[in-house]
């Protein structure tokens, strides 16, 4: 049996953070949520509410039930397809900040964008071949893009009601706790050395139910002999990967969407300023999910794993992807403040023992 708890508003949260509107967040609870988790999910959805300013209502279903062994928690977003064109649009007519009007300039024009693309079934380098080729011939995978829900809303893209597996009612995303793990739900006095920050954790999830998700995902876990698939079926670049780069995809002036352990980096200028480092792919990568930073570099909430004892935060790095993708961020702190930030972050994460895969999003 499923209960409903919804129309829990948090924009009066923001009252003390930076945020002049802020979003709300909805949340419908599966049964067996405990009273603490609930109250955990509100208060990281309050963390996202001080720090962004878009007055829009993000609807969750969450549950609190046993996962698979290595993992803390897991998030599906809801998403829906876009033309590349409208995206852009949409982007333009949302610019808050000196991030946005470098990110805006730096997406290609017209009606499609060029990528650096492998293991497809029509790769010019033979039948589902590792070695990257520019694919930029304007059909289905190069016009289109593919977001979250709740991202699009924040652009003013009005997507349809939606709803996922096991979601309660219309939902923006469906986020899942393992219930085999010792969570500390209180991190106002640091975490306990043998638990796990569940407000970061959950503050994690609600990031990639936000839009930090890349489709190069869908690549990875679709890219294994027999079956290989042409690139205009991989319609599911995110408003992320429009900023994924590597050396190579810069030289040729393209993002980045290929399924490798080469390195690949945030970018908003277009390639010209490597930015903090992703992850590159469960099963062709570097073993994490590529909707992720690169792990243990402790680059912000948005790192694919987390360790007992560690403290999560939402960094300058989470900030800027989320600012980029079409959230409005009114205060972005300075680099200087953010090395700092992270210099505190290396010292818990260094405490930190047991680190375990936590952080899944779930594809398709």
């Amino acid at each position: 049996m499923k209960t409903l708890l919804t129309a829990i508003t948090l924009a009066a949260a923001a009252a003390t953070g930076s945020a002049v509107a802020a979003p709300t967040f909805n949340f419908s609870f599966i049964s067996g949520t405990s009273i603490q988790a609930r109250q955990g999910f509100i208060d990281a959805a309050a963390r996202w509410s001080s720090l962004l300013d878009d007055n829009v209502t993000i609807n969750l279903t969450v549950d609190f039930n046993p996962l698979d062994p290595g993992i803390l928690g897991q998030a599906r977003s809801a998403q829906q397809l876009y033309s590349y064109s409208a995206f852009r649009s949409a982007l333009a007519a949302d610019i808050t900040s000196g991030y946005d009007t470098t990110a805006v300039a730096s997406l290609a024009p017209g009606s499609s964008f060029g990528m650096l693309l492998n293991r497809t079934a029509n790769s010019p380098n033979g039948y589902g071949s590792p070695l990257p080729y520019v694919d930029n011939d304007g059909d289905a995978n190069n016009a289109n893009i593919r977001i979250a829900t709740a991202e699009a809303k924040a652009l003013g893209l009005a997507p349809a009601a939606q709803s996922l597996p096991d979601c309660i009612g219309q939902c923006d995303g469906f986020i899942q706790f393992s219930s085999h793990y010792t969570f500390d739900f209180n991190p106002h006095d640091g975490i306990n050395a043998d638990a796990f920050d569940f407000v970061g954790v959950a503050a994690h999830e609600i990031g990639h139910t936000l839009g930090f998700i890349s489709g190069a995902d869908v690549l990875d876990f679709n890219s294994d002999a027999p079956d290989f698939f042409n690139d205009d079926e991989f319609t599911y670049v995110s408003g992320l990967d429009m900023f994924r780069y590597s050396d190579a995809s810069r030289a040729a002036g393209v993002i980045d969407w290929t399924a490798d352990e080469r390195e690949k980096t945030f970018s908003p200028d277009g390639g010209a300023t490597p930015g903090a480092p992703l992850s590159t792919g469960m099963l062709h990568g570097d073993g994490r999910q590529a909707s992720h930073w690169k792990d243990d570099l402790f680059i912000g909430l948005m790192d694919p794993t987390a360790g007992m004892g560690e403290l999560l935060h939402i960094s300058r790095n989470d900030l800027l992807a989320m600012d980029v993708i079409g959230w409005n961020v009114p205060a972005i702190p300075e680099p200087s403040s953010a090395a700092m930030l992270g210099a505190g972050m290396l010292l818990l994460g260094r405490r930190a023992i047991g680190r375990r895969t936590i952080f899944r999003k779930g594809t398709k």
